[in-house]
């Protein structure tokens, strides 16, 4: 549920101070397509989607994936809902990790449900393969090597579905079990608490229909900065969190039009693609 947005905000600092930002790098092996990459601390966290757009949609964690960005300091404020995108300046406070860009601000209340690689409700091995089917070299689904969490979906037309994702920077199992019983406690007190991503929108859709439904996938993906915990208690215990969205438009693999989009979808009801 959407709960507030503005309009594009500068944030960042310049690249090179960025604790988190965007990179692209040349596959090793036989050259390639170049990689899309979000950099932790100058060390690559996740591969991305390509930037063709005709390629899968993708979020692939990486061995060098080790390193939350929570702030201390906002911690006693992000332990309830916020109202506001700017609520007690917390876009500042997170933009200035980030590099320096174009974002949308997104306030969303979400409820998220943990799928594990592989398993129920996986959307790799789902809703992805009945459009690119399986990889033509490996003979398998995309794996992203990371649990992560489901939240939205809805239809953007007949021929365009819109999937929502909160993407943690390290595995549930790195979390602190203690902490997590606290926010379960918390929200079964009907507490909302809020967590903080930064967040991209990839458009893709095959350049030739080869599976069994053809249609855009737009992906909305949400990279965990603060509130791990908060993720997994939430979906344990069936309980909404805020989560506000940074959402950067430089490195989207969309027009400023499609974001512009994003509040009237996710006003919509949820639904999942229609098929047949």
């Amino acid at each position: 549920m959407m709960i507030k947005t503005g309009g594009p905000r500068s944030l960042g600092v310049p690249s090179a101070e960025a604790r988190l930002r965007f990179d692209t790098e040349l596959q090793k092996l036989g050259g390639g397509p170049r990689r899309r990459l979000l950099m932790v601390d100058d060390e690559p966290a996740f591969e991305l989607s390509f930037s063709c757009g005709t390629c899968p949609l993708l979020f692939r964690r990486l061995e060098t994936a080790r390193e939350k960005l929570s702030l201390e300091r906002m911690q006693e404020r992000l332990t309830g809902a916020l109202a506001e995108p700017d609520d007690g300046g917390v876009i500042d406070a997170f933009g200035a990790l980030l590099p320096e860009g174009a974002y949308l601000p997104l306030l969303l209340e979400v409820e998220p449900r943990l799928v594990i690689p592989g398993k129920e409700g996986d959307y790799f091995s789902g809703e992805q393969v009945t459009t690119w089917g399986i990889d033509q070299f490996w003979g398998l689904p995309e794996y992203p090597h990371t649990p992560y969490y489901r939240t939205f979906e809805t239809a953007v037309d007949k021929d365009a579905h819109l999937y929502e994702f909160v993407v943690p920077m390290v595995p549930p199992t790195w979390n602190e079990r203690e902490r997590v019983e606290e926010y379960v406690a918390l929200m079964e007190r009907e507490s909302v608490p809020t967590a903080v991503a930064i967040s991209t929108l990839d458009v893709c859709r095959p350049a030739i229909d080869r599976g069994d439904d053809y249609f855009a996938h737009w992906g909305l993906t949400h990279f965990l900065l603060d509130g791990h915990h908060k993720l997994e208690a939430a979906a344990t215990a069936g309980r909404p969190v805020r989560l506000l969205s940074l959402l950067s438009l430089g490195e989207s693999l969309a027009g400023a039009e499609d974001a512009a989009r994003l509040p009237a979808l996710h006003a919509q009801p949820r639904s999942a693609r229609a098929t047949g």
